[in-house]
């Protein structure tokens, strides 16, 4: 481990503390492939305690038991003291995962304003009156559900983490937050802001580890009463499979390979930057990654070549450093994947329009730097078109009408995002309402906000995150019925 190197232990019960073997990691930096900081790694005993710490913690601490006027207060003091900090974790999610400053910026922005959002929600839980016959009150209540796991990806680390963990909060659990083993460190780093900002011991607890061990205990545990998880299809199959088995609600974001549809009276310099930051940004490790472009057949060229100008210019480096528009990828691993899947479309008939392949600048060698790609023409049954690749890939076929463009959108197992660009409201309206999508964007890259709902069709997931209503998802709804003994009369 480099001298001076950051430790960062296991958070349980508000202590923060090594896991019951010692066993420890080095954390590396993606530009560089250095370590950079250490950090405990949990096994299945420490999910268990930490499961244990969150069940006591939940019973004992009063948390969930006042009308929420404490914890919205708490999750207000946690978004300014994280405000406060905000240059501070953004720099931390870079060095990390390697995203720009910018970027980690905004997403630490973003946590800010989902933590103020569902704090104001959280006073605000509430049932209904519903008339029945007869003398009697009838009513609702909505109460915590315990224990909830979240099981975080490693792309917008303490984002994704947070999109889920504060709404649970905000219901009045405890909970348990495993996030992922690359990119745990913000996840620590906010759970140790926990007690200053009026959060009680033991309900926000972090357990760093394997997911085939950690995530598997947890979710096994007893005391687990419900399931987040943002990451792969098959993990996410595995975990609703495991939850069946002990009718646990689950909430499951499992990526996609979202279209952008781009018809002849689009403005083409607009969608030229859209498509270019929808693909390009985050290096393109996002579940909604506009990767499939679909064009028209009038337009195609000029607006390929708009996209591949934009693709030439794009600076990348490492996310540091100034002026830098495309860090590297997370992982040795993640790159030689994403590698594999541009030689496949290569293979399968499709054309380099820029990029193909890393970087060759020296001094990014020791770095994980993938050029912006753009890869025309791929056949549909390519694993390039089929798969979600999660890197700066983007596939380029064209149509020839609406219903073309509507199939090629639609031809694929997912459904979580697409993006439509034209300047006729008529066609942005008809062709929303037929792309089976969870969320689509008209004249925009992938946008969203804490009270929009954020959600899939098909192999995209389960349930949905953000919006007005996502605080019911760690609640349970208990009805009540009182015989009010109507009086009976006299003579």
């Amino acid at each position: 481990m480099a001298a001076g190197a950051r430790s960062y232990g296991l958070v349980i019960g508000g202590r923060e503390e090594p896991g019951h073997r010692g066993e420890t990691r080095g954390v590396l930096n993606p530009a560089t492939n250095a370590p950079f900081a250490e950090v405990a790694v949990a096994d299945a005993d420490d999910a268990r305690h930490a499961m244990e710490a969150a069940d006591a913690a939940f019973h004992e601490s009063a948390w969930a038991s006042d009308d929420g006027t404490r914890r919205a207060r708490a999750l207000f003091a946690l978004a300014r003291l994280l405000e406060d900090r905000q240059e501070a974790f953004a720099r931390l999610e870079t060095e990390n995962m390697g995203k720009t400053l910018k970027e980690a910026r905004i997403d630490v922005g973003f946590v800010v304003r989902t933590l103020e959002y569902v704090g104001g929600l959280a006073d605000k839980i509430q049932g209904e009156t519903i008339p029945v016959p007869g003398s009697r009150f009838d009513y609702t209540l909505r109460e915590p559900l315990g224990v909830t796991v979240h099981i975080a990806p490693w792309n917008y680390p303490l984002l994704l983490a947070m999109r889920s963990v504060a709404p649970a909060l905000a219901a009045g659990n405890a909970v348990v937050l495993k996030p992922a083993s690359l990119t745990p460190l913000s996840a620590i780093a906010i759970a140790r802001l926990a007690h200053d900002a009026g959060i009680p011991d033991g309900i926000l607890n972090v357990v760093n580890g394997a997911g085939g061990a950690v995530g598997d205990a947890l979710v096994r545990d007893p005391r687990c009463r419900s399931v987040s998880f943002t990451g792969s299809a098959e993990v996410g199959v595995r975990i609703a499979e495991v939850a069946a088995g002990r009718l646990l609600p689950v909430t499951l974001e499992l990526g996609g390979k979202s279209p952008v549809l781009v018809f002849p009276d689009a403005d083409l310099d607009r969608a030229a930057r859209g498509i270019a930051l929808g693909i390009f940004q985050n290096a393109g490790q996002m579940c909604w990654a506009a990767s499939r472009l679909a064009v028209h057949e009038s337009v195609r060229d000029d607006l390929l070549g708009r996209v591949r100008k934009i693709a030439e210019a794009t600076r990348i480096g490492p996310g540091a450093d100034e002026g830098v528009e495309m860090g590297p990828v997370v992982s040795r691993e993640q790159e030689s994947r994403i590698l594999g899947y541009i030689e496949a479309a290569r293979r399968d008939g499709g054309t380099v329009v820029v990029g193909g392949g890393r970087s060759t600048d020296p001094h990014l060698a020791a770095g994980n730097f993938v050029l912006p790609t753009i890869v025309a023409d791929v056949p549909p049954a390519s694993r390039a078109v089929r798969e979600e690749i999660f890197g700066p890939v983007l596939s380029a076929v064209s149509f020839a009408d609406a219903d073309d463009a509507v199939r090629i959108a639609n031809d694929t197992a997912y459904g979580l995002f697409a993006s439509v660009w034209t300047r006729d409201l008529a066609t942005a309206h008809a062709i929303a309402r037929r792309l089976e999508a969870g969320m689509v964007s008209v004249n925009e890259p992938p946008i969203t906000f804490p009270q929009t709902p954020f959600a899939g069709f098909k192999q995209s997931g389960l349930g949905f995150e953000q919006g007005i209503r996502v605080v019911e998802n760690y609640t349970r709804r208990k009805n009540v019925v009182v015989n009010l003994g109507a009086a009976k009369r006299k003579g």
